[in-house]
């Protein structure tokens, strides 16, 4: 008997070692598969092969095998979503990115990019304004966080054509109201871009606007007022001697 113990005792020792082993070996596998699927991105992505390069990283961020490896399998999709031009999927993941890991050492220039991948959405003045307005979240939040970053000087000419495109924008829908001689709003959206982007380029048309609109509602001493201030800082505009030959035909 005690011969039958030893030998099932050597017998039960040798399964352990060898079930360890192959639980040893599948381990090793993932994790060689990931780096393996990290390289051929890599090789992908050289070669412009975007698509297969997002395809194999998703791989590597999939298998959870490393958390530093599936980072970095993260911040590669999006980047080749941005450089291929996929500019919703760049943003979206950027900004993924940046919730979870907010301190990244990376964090300015992945606020660049989300920011440029916003703003390489923006639509025209008619259209809804969303991208315009998180575009210009993202380089005011890389201004504020990162002021000495070289990518900082040029976002802060991004956020003044981010707020030209906004005005433009109140400017539309104000003058949508204005035909429709909805006056009230189209006060207050003249008086809100005069308030919000005291730097817009092209504060004559508002300024011209906003006082048709004063005259529209009998206010004729606020609508003097905006002609002298046109008048102050636009003296050689159109819309100067327009507004001018509009009040005085109001008289």
């Amino acid at each position: 008997m005690i011969h039958m113990k030893n030998i099932y005792s050597y017998l039960l020792t040798i399964f352990v070692c060898l079930f360890l082993a192959s639980c040893g070996g599948s381990k090793a596998k993932p994790q060689t598969s990931a780096e393996e699927h990290f390289q051929k991105g890599e090789r992908f992505f050289e070669s412009n092969l975007y698509d297969d390069a997002i395809a194999s990283w998703e791989k590597v961020r999939d298998t959870f095998y490393s958390p530093e490896l599936s980072m970095l399998a993260e911040l590669k999709i999006a980047e080749a979503y941005y450089v291929s031009n996929r500019y919703e999927e760049a943003a979206i993941a950027f900004q993924d990115f940046l919730k979870q890991h907010p301190n990244d050492f990376r964090a300015a220039t992945i606020l660049y990019r989300m920011g440029l991948s916003y703003y390489q959405q923006i639509l025209s003045p008619d259209r809804d304004q969303t991208n315009t307005e998180n575009a210009m979240y993202s380089f005011r939040e890389l201004a504020t966080r990162f002021p000495k970053d070289p990518n900082t000087h040029e976002a802060k000419n991004l956020i003044q054509r981010c707020k030209t495109r906004l005005a433009e924008h109140e400017v539309y829908v104000g003058r949508f109201y204005l035909k429709r001689k909805q006056y009230i709003p189209a006060i207050d959206r003249f008086e809100k871009i005069l308030e919000s982007f005291p730097e817009y380029y092209y504060r004559d048309e508002a300024y011209f606007y906003l006082s048709k609109a004063y005259l529209k509602t009998k206010q004729r001493e606020k609508a003097n007022k905006v002609l002298i201030q046109l008048t102050e800082e636009f003296p050689g505009s159109d819309f100067t001697e327009d507004l001018r030959k509009l009040i005085d035909k109001e008289d």
